[in-house]
This record gives C-alpha cells, sequence and structure tokens, in this order.
C-alpha cells in the first residue's frame, strides 16, 4: 500500500508537469491569502498541490496552522504566519514569546520557508487602547526572541494595518496618519526602520466604490482604462485608486520623518457576491479588478510616486469562505470555490487532487483528466 501511494504521488506529479505545458498559471510575483474559516475547504496537501500548480510561491496565513506548514514542507514556498490580536497580551512576555517561537515557528523551519510573523491584524481597527498599548511591544518581544534564537536573519516582524488609518488619502501627496494614532505609530515606524521590515496595508478600493458608486468611477477602482486623476501638488497622473492609496501611505510615512520603509499590500481583492447594498459586488467586477491587477503586478509596476519600485500584493483570498461573520461579501472573496474550481475567469486555472476542472490536453495528446484516470487504473491493477 506504501509503494502504491507513493506511485500515485509521482504520477501526480507527472500530471502536474504535463499541465503546466497546457494550462496557464499564474506565474507572478503575487502572494496570496490563505484563510480558513470555513468547514468546507480541502486538505492543506490538496491545497499545496492547487498553489504549485497556479506557480504561486508565497502565502499568507492568519496563524502558525501545523497541519498547513507540514504540507508544504519542502516545497520552497514562503509563507507569513499570523499571532492574532488575542497572542498580543502573552506576546509582551519574553518567556511566552519565546515559548510560541519554539513550538511553532522553529520546528518547522528547517523544511518550510517561514520568511515573516505578522503579529496582530487590523489592530487600531478595533478601537481597543490595551491592544493599542501592547502592539509595539508584542512586536519588539517577538523580534527580540528571534534575535536571541538566531532566526532574526531568517524571518521578520512586522503587523498588518487597514487603510482606515489615513485621515487623509487625497490627494496622495497629502497622505496623513490619524491623529489619535500619531505616538503609536511613530514607535511603529522606528521599529521598521530599525529591522527593516516592511509596512503592511490591507487596501480594499471596493470599499471606497461601495460607499460613493455615484461619486467614485468604477473604472478607476478597477483598472479599466478611465481619465484618471491628478494630484495638485506633485502633477502625478493615477489611472487607478489602489496606487493613488499606497503612494497616501507612502505620504503619511514621509510626514513623520521616514523614507527608507517599503509599503507592501498585506490584502486587496473584490467580492463576487454581496448583499442589496454591497453595490459592485459581482463576480464580473472581480475578474476585471483580480486580472487587471495581476496584469499589473506581471509588468512590475510601480505607483507614481515610486515607479522604480513593483508593487508587492496579497490577494484575498484563496478560498470563499462560508463561516466569516458579516455581510455576504465576506463570504465570497475566494478565487476558488472550495472544490477548486474558479469563482470567475482571471485567465488562470489550477488542479486540485481529486478535483479536475480542465478539459485541455497536454502537447502529447492526452486530456488532463485521461492522465488521472490512467494513474488510478495503473494503482487498481497492481
Amino acid at each position: 500500500m506504501a509503494a502504491s501511494s507513493s506511485l500515485l504521488f509521482t504520477l501526480l506529479l507527472v500530471l502536474l508537469t504535463f499541465s503546466d505545458s497546457s494550462v496557464q498559471t499564474l506565474g507572478l510575483e503575487v502572494g496570496i491569502n490563505y484563510g480558513q474559516i470555513a468547514n468546507n475547504l480541502p486538505s492543506p496537501a490538496r491545497v499545496s498541490y492547487l498553489l504549485r500548480s497556479l506557480n504561486i510561491s508565497r502565502v499568507k496565513l492568519y496563524d502558525a496552522d501545523p497541519n498547513v506548514l507540514l504540507a508544504f514542507a519542502n516545497t520552497n514556498v514562503e509563507f507569513i504566519i499570523g499571532l492574532g490580536n488575542e497572542y498580543l497580551q502573552n506576546m509582551t512576555d519574553p518567556i511566552k514569546a519565546q515559548n510560541w517561537i519554539q513550538q511553532r515557528v522553529q520546528p518547522y523551519l528547517t523544511r518550510t520557508k517561514i520568511t515573516c510573523i505578522t503579529v496582530g491584524n487590523e489592530v487600531y481597527k478595533t478601537y481597543d487602547h490595551q491592544l493599542w498599548s501592547n502592539l509595539l511591544p508584542a512586536m519588539q518581544t517577538v523580534y527580540n526572541t528571534l534575535v536571541n534564537l538566531g532566526l532574526d536573519k531568517q524571518v521578520t516582524v512586522t503587523t498588518a494595518h487597514s487603510l482606515d488609518i489615513l485621515s487623509v488619502s487625497f490627494p496622495p501627496s497629502a497622505g496623513a496618519f490619524r491623529q489619535d494614532l500619531g505616538e503609536y505609530l511613530h514607535g511603529i515606524l522606528n521599529f521598521h526602520a530599525q529591522v527593516k521590515s516592511p509596512f503592511l496595508i490591507n487596501a480594499y478600493p471596493y470599499f471606497a466604490y461601495k460607499d460613493k458608486p455615484n461619486e467614485v468611477p468604477l473604472n478607476y477602482v478597477l483598472f479599466q482604462p478611465n481619465q484618471g486623476t491628478m494630484d495638485p501638488n506633485t502633477n502625478l497622473k493615477y489611472d487607478n485608486i489602489l496606487f493613488a492609496q499606497i503612494d497616501a501611505v507612502y505620504s503619511a510615512i514621509k510626514a513623520m520623518g521616514h523614507t527608507d520603509i517599503e509599503v507592501r499590500i498585506s490584502e486587496t481583492g473584490w467580492p463576487s457576491r454581496g448583499d442589496e447594498n454591497e453595490v459592485g459586488a459581482t463576480p464580473e467586477n472581480a475578474g476585471l479588478y483580480n486580472g487587471n491587477l495581476l496584469r499589473r503586478i506581471e509588468e512590475k509596476q510601480g505607483t507614481p510616486a515610486k515607479p522604480n519600485v513593483p508593487i508587492d500584493i496579497y490577494v484575498f483570498a484563496l478560498f470563499n469562505e462560508n463561516q466569516k461573520p458579516g455581510p455576504t461579501s465576506e463570504r465570497n472573496y475566494g478565487l476558488f470555490y472550495p472544490d477548486g474550481t474558479p469563482v470567475y475567469n482571471i485567465g488562470v486555472q489550477g488542479y486540485l487532487p481529486e478535483l479536475i476542472y480542465s478539459s485541455a490536453t497536454t502537447n502529447n495528446g492526452f486530456s488532463i483528466c485521461s492522465l488521472l484516470v490512467l494513474a488510478i487504473a495503473y494503482l487498481i491493477s497492481s
């Protein structure tokens, strides 16, 4: 039985090799958010096949799920793992921080490529002032623990913010952080400058359109041809709102005295379904947003203010998550359904073991489906 399982694994790898020549994969420097608030998702082992068939090599988790980290062992896929907000108080304690890293990170590092830990997520959106106060000490303690264990060159530390930490986002050159966050963000920025880790933002142009559909042009948020907007202070033209948001964050950081911190987008996406009041949440718009965004990434585009710095983005999300709370849109950000089929067409396809959804043929004339049938038939006959 062990030999048969090994053979099936080998045949599946051959299958993936065949399919790479006939099915378009992402093959881009794009990351993907792998959320798991659902009860119908495929196993991490199957997800590993799917992402590799898409040639996605960067994944962001919201925890440090050992099942996922083990499933991606020896795949060379880079992981950002997460410490939820509920861990922040404990992570201010050096002993508890060391225990967590030694139990949840260190055992996997020899085989799984963990490159970053996010300490908290959108902490300033909670209006919990205790969390606000714990964030920087938790980041510092986790980082110092990595230094003590000799892991700081391998794993960096950051946190992810929502875009509403900005009080001004347009024009981008006037970007500014909220005044009530000034004392907190000053310390956070000093930390990033010291350890050379990126400043992460979760940016969703969808919300700007949903809230003001009569004022925000749809084409401007979907990267479609449009008149664009001009920053009157710099005369830089913006043809999409996401790039304007990124540059607004850079301006806000600069206003606090830093020009050496890189801004990365830790989440962005578009829902394919929503409630009646969630204007624009359609598969067509989601396909345009993510498809056009992927093309910008493929072209290594930078923003108007940072044209030589290619945008660094993690798309939200890999799957629709059926147990996420909130409006309907929250459960419909996925590129894929849990069975591995695409929610909408953005010109890419992948492979989920046991569930084939491409009828493409290989250069040798075999259909991908027939190759899988041959593999299973061989096992039965043996």
